[in-house]
């Protein structure tokens, strides 16, 4: 790990990276059902509980922190590798929804449990947009013997309006926009599929005819071992897709070409976000490990609509 810094370890399976511009990093942990800041020296403080699964975080026009929980999951522990492992759903699941915390006072509230009568399964990411609403992928739950059918939703951060606008999805991850906002990114889990929608509005997308309905034009899988989870936009545009199995950052072009693979230590890495008065530190949590690192990237990442400067 010689090219990685080490910001933080002994996580309960890390994830949603928000690089704040204080130089501390907030995030959350599956595991520990928690919202966690580590500050710019690395020292770490649990900020609330959650419950359930936290997921995904990101910050909204408000300045409060909007957290995807995907409603929780049993873990295993593998000794061979000595990972956490997600196994299922917990045995108290019932559901999964979006809520909003405040930073200042801690309060916690849940804005979202359903849509137009469809429960939110296991709301996994989000993206902020530029109107102040929010795209979100809701990765569903798979049990012994089936799988949820899933979508995208969008949603306002007041808490007054939900819809789904894509369905159906393969369990959809990591989600993101492209600079100029009109192209939206989605990365399925088990397929490893990187998927493009074109956005005509807030919440609204213009189909691409596909096989599969959902309206998207197909981007980029790769070949090998591999499955994608959460990702992030640099500013030229390439896309950066968190890689599990045999693990890194897969990056895509806006075309659908690779640019490069960086390969990480841990199966399980799930996430990336950038931050630095650059953009150009890389935070990436290697959650089956329980840490978060650092590095150096190549290109400025993406700054992200109401994130701060």
């Amino acid at each position: 790990m010689d090219e990685f810094n080490i910001v933080a370890s002994g996580l309960g399976f890390p994830e949603g990276p928000i690089a704040l511009p204080d130089g501390s990093l907030l995030l959350v942990e599956i595991r520990s059902q928690c919202l966690t800041r580590i500050d710019a020296a690395g020292r770490r403080y649990q900020l609330t509980a959650l419950g359930g699964g936290p997921n995904g975080a990101a910050v909204g026009p408000d300045g409060a922190i909007y957290i995807c929980n995907n409603g929780g999951f049993e873990f295993g522990d593998v000794e061979l590798h000595g990972i956490n492992v997600p196994v299922g759903p917990a045995s108290d699941y019932a559901g999964g929804s979006i809520q909003r915390v405040d930073l200042e006072t801690g309060e916690v509230r849940t804005l979202y449990r359903e849509a137009d009568g469809v429960q939110l399964r296991g709301p996994n990411d989000l993206v902020f947009d530029r109107h102040g609403g929010f795209w979100f992928t809701d990765h569903g739950k798979s049990f012994h013997r089936q799988r949820d059918r899933v979508g995208i939703f969008y949603a306002t951060a007041d808490g007054s309006e939900i819809r789904e606008v894509i369905f159906p999805l393969e369990n959809p991850n990591g989600i993101g926009l492209s600079p100029d906002g009109r192209t939206l990114y989605v990365a399925e889990t088990y397929t490893c599929q990187l998927w493009a929608f074109e956005i005509a509005g807030p919440g609204e997308i213009v189909p691409h005819a596909n096989l599969f309905g959902h309206g998207g034009r197909f981007l980029y899988r790769p070949a090998g071992f591999r499955f994608f989870d959460s990702l992030a936009v640099e500013e030229c545009g390439n896309i950066c897709v968190a890689t599990i199995g045999e693990p890194g950052i897969s990056v895509i072009s806006p075309t659908g070409d690779v640019v490069e693979f960086v390969p990480t230590p841990d199966v399980f890495t799930t996430n990336i976000c950038f931050g630095g008065r650059d953009m150009q530190t890389a935070y990436i949590t290697l959650s089956g490990i329980g840490r978060v690192v650092s590095m150096r990237w190549p290109r400025p990442g993406l700054r992200l609509n109401h994130a701060g400067a």
